[in-house]
């Protein structure tokens, strides 16, 4: 029976044939689509004919497509849909795929056409962007090692080989860790201050666990986060505190401290190896932030700013809880007292406004905002293969009826998915051999499940990641251009974050919340005075966000600024990277950490690019001004928006595109006057 990865796929929209994918294909089609790609390479290496833009660049951008096509599949299901059986394919194949990357970067004869083509470029007539594909490629040979001498070239594949099996390794561990933890409750008297919707959740999960009658609580972020919110129990909030933040960090089989240590040093081996310092200054040869120090006075420059505003929170939120009984406040109370003061200051309450948000509103809110800057429509197809029975496909077309993209979206926690919330793409838009494909774009959250009383209802922060997530779905969807490693989100690291921070402020306007926030009972709009409310306490504990993003990325830079990449301890090293910005009256808790379950930095691509998340939101910002200045709605703003940010991927340098929809380079302030940290 033939592979239905290595065949055309017979699908609606040439969608991925999930229902006849097994795990047995993977490894196959790996290995073919490997062969075809090393057969590409040696037919680009042995031409005799003089290399041109066509024969060499052009040629290397399509010569891994197969592979391309069948990785997209197999990694976005090893984040969302994993088992044992394709966590050991990844270990496998990854170092096979990190291998084919550097017989293609460090090949001499490949980059010597490639150097060929590029040394002329100033007599070739090409556009904008098959400038940018000959300068990019360029320079992923010269920043990978092709100059290299042999043994440096074989020195940095045992590197590469290394940090691609330690990365999954991570993961898994992380993963593991995550689900290998349970807090059951057997007497409901604990579960005192618990919304009935997350009581009834507790107990669904220990229904499926075979404990019923019972309550269980685990680390997924929709049971983790309601029960430090909520639950009156402060011995259990420690408790499951504890059990969160010492994920990795136990000494047992998910230890990851020793992962972390060999990442860092490899990391760092390799940018010693390429001629740079440090694994930073390598990272930000490719980004907006123009070095590791810009970066670092960046991060510095916005915890001056915070830290007033944040050490005062603090004070409050302490004082509170004194007020009300409290004799000390822990880390694993600061979520309950900090929602109580939350509640009291501005009278809001994230469960009141949960029924107003049921997540199927919310997705066609978002729909509909999109279809009203961008003229996009969204059709639900049940005929697109899935890869989990929660999965939910759409169609999405433009005004004239014009396939835009296919749309994945799925939203609850299981075993076999990482946590967290992330867009990804199953397939990039691009044109081959003259025919457009258009992007298969999907997001991926953790949100509450439905139980048999009520739907899946979220919380205000939820309904930004939706929109968050979204946003950078809009990037990918909306991409025109004709090589996909140019198109959609195949920008500067820290530039990416700009489309999913600014759709996050339409979630804040009463135009918006209009299109969907209905009581899910009644269909009551959300009251006026609700949405006040939420405006109000929007910038609520905001000084101390930022501090805690700013720690986050402090630490980012911490391991990746090393100049001999050594970490003889990472609780030590956590301790020192982030103590700057450690606000004295939250006392450090012994025995937990985070670095050993940092994905975005060791198992995602944020090494030394943490920071992106508020570097982007600095562009949001300011880009937001200009929505509000127009109108959130205006045709005119969302066409530049598209044209200039959207569609354009990385076709053109971020900050030339920012100005042409901006009109001037983005300013800290408007950040600092959305925060609310502007004196």
């Amino acid at each position: 029976m033939q592979n239905p990865l290595l065949k055309p796929f017979n699908t609606p929209f040439g969608t991925a044939p999930f229902t006849e994918i097994k795990e047995e294909h993977f490894l196959p089609a790996f290995e073919q689509a490997i062969v075809e790609a090393k057969e590409n390479i040696q037919k680009i290496e042995s031409s005799t004919d003089a290399p041109t833009f066509d024969n060499t660049i052009v040629a290397l951008e399509h010569c891994s497509d197969l592979l391309g096509k069948i990785s997209s599949i197999f990694f976005n299901l090893n984040s969302a849909e994993t088992n044992d059986e394709i966590q050991k394919i990844a270990q496998e194949v990854s170092p096979k795929l990190s291998g084919l990357r550097n017989d293609i970067l460090l090949n001499e004869k490949l980059f010597d056409k490639v150097k060929a083509v590029y040394d002329q470029k100033e007599q070739l007539t090409l556009s904008t962007e098959d400038s940018k594909l000959l300068e990019k490629s360029y320079s992923d040979f010269a920043l990978n090692g092709a100059a290299l001498d042999t043994e440096k070239k074989e020195q940095l594949r045992n590197v590469d080989l290394e940090l691609s099996k330690l990365s999954l390794t991570f993961g898994e561990h992380v993963l593991a860790a995550t689900n290998a933890y349970e807090m059951v409750v057997d007497n409901e008297a604990d579960l005192k201050g618990l919304p009935d919707a997350i009581k009834e959740a507790a107990s669904m999960t220990a229904k499926e666990k075979g404990k019923e009658g019972k309550w269980v609580f685990t680390l997924q972020y929709p049971s983790y986060i309601p029960f430090m919110t909520y639950a009156e129990n402060q011995s259990l909030r420690e408790e499951l505190f504890r059990a969160f933040g010492s994920r990795c960090f136990d000494g047992g089989d998910n230890d990851n401290q020793e992962i972390v240590q060999k990442l860092v040093r490899l990391r760092n081996e390799k940018a010693q190896l390429l001629g740079f310092e440090n694994y930073a200054d390598y990272v930000l040869e490719k980004r907006m932030a123009p070095s590791p120090q810009a970066v670092v006075d960046f991060l510095n420059d916005l915890q001056q700013k915070a830290r007033p505003a944040a050490e005062k929170e603090v004070e409050d939120v302490i004082a509170y809880a004194k007020a009300n009984g409290a004799e000390e406040v822990q880390r694993w109370d600061w979520a309950f007292w900090s929602e109580k003061l939350k509640k009291e200051r501005f009278d809001i309450d994230d469960e009141a406004l949960k029924p107003y948000f049921k997540l199927e509103n919310v997705l066609n809110g978002v729909f509909d905002v999109s279809n009203k800057l961008y003229g996009l429509n969204f059709k639900e197809r049940t005929d697109i293969q899935k890869y989990h029975e929660d999965v939910m496909t759409y169609e999405v077309t433009d005004e004239n009826g014009r396939l835009i993209s296919v749309f994945y979206a799925d939203f609850f926690p299981r075993e076999g998915k990482r946590g967290g919330a992330w867009m990804t793409s199953f397939r990039g838009q691009s044109f081959v051999e003259g025919e457009e494909q258009r992007p298969h774009v999907s997001i991926v959250c953790n949100f509450t499940k439905p139980t048999e009383t009520k739907p899946s209802l979220l919380t205000f922060n939820e309904v930004t990641t939706l929109f968050h997530e979204f946003g950078h779905a809009l990037h990918g969807m909306l991409a025109e251009g004709k090589y996909e490693s140019l198109t959609g989100t195949s920008v500067y690291w820290d530039f990416v974050e700009l489309p999913s921070q600014v759709l996050e402020n339409w979630c804040y306007e009463r135009e918006t919340l209009d299109l969907f926030a209905k009581h899910y009972e009644t269909g009551e709009a959300i009251p006026q005075e609700m949405i006040d409310k939420i405006k109000a306490s929007s910038t609520f504990l905001e000084g101390y966000q930022t501090l805690r993003q700013v720690s986050f990325g402090l630490l980012d830079m911490g391991y990746h600024r090393l100049a001999d990449g050594v970490v003889d301890n990472v609780a030590d090293f956590e301790k020192e990277a982030m103590d700057s910005t450690s606000l004295n009256a939250m006392a450090k808790v012994e025995g937990v950490n985070m670095s050993v379950a940092f994905s975005h930095i060791f198992q995602g691509g944020y090494a030394a690019g943490y920071y992106s998340y508020k570097w982007a939101e600095v562009l949001d910002a300011d880009a937001f001004e200009l929505f509000k200045e127009k109108g959130i709605f205006d045709k005119a703003t969302a066409d530049s928006f598209k044209e200039n940010v959207l569609s354009r991927g990385g076709i053109e340098d971020p900050m030339v595109l920012y100005k042409r929809f901006r009109g001037q380079e983005p300013k800290v302030d408007a950040l600092l006057r959305r925060a609310g940290l502007l004196n």
